[in-house]
């Protein structure tokens, strides 16, 4: 345990960081998913409709430095790709 003032109000600091960090990998956890169980005949609009709030939300957690910019750009084309055989297969 932290015996310093200001060791203890780091750890409190990385302590609530660590929430909104897991709150913002929860986020893009779901939306990864969302698009990964898009059925091929739920329609191209659907999908592209997704894509674009899935590479906001990737976009947001990299800028906020939650996961690394190479980290979400690997993501995103990923993303991209299965958006694009979904509509293929539609």
């Amino acid at each position: 345990m932290a015996n310093h003032k200001s060791a203890i109000k780091r750890n409190l600091q990385n302590q609530n960081q660590r929430l909104r960090n897991r709150t913002v990998k929860t986020r893009i956890k779901n939306v990864v998913k969302k698009i990964a169980l898009l059925a091929p005949a739920s329609g191209a609009e659907t999908a592209a409709a997704d894509l674009i709030a899935a590479q906001s939300v990737i976009d947001k957690a990299a800028k906020k430095g939650v996961i690394h910019h190479r980290t979400a750009a690997r993501k995103i084309s990923r993303l991209t790709k299965r958006a694009a055989r979904l509509t293929a297969a539609a």
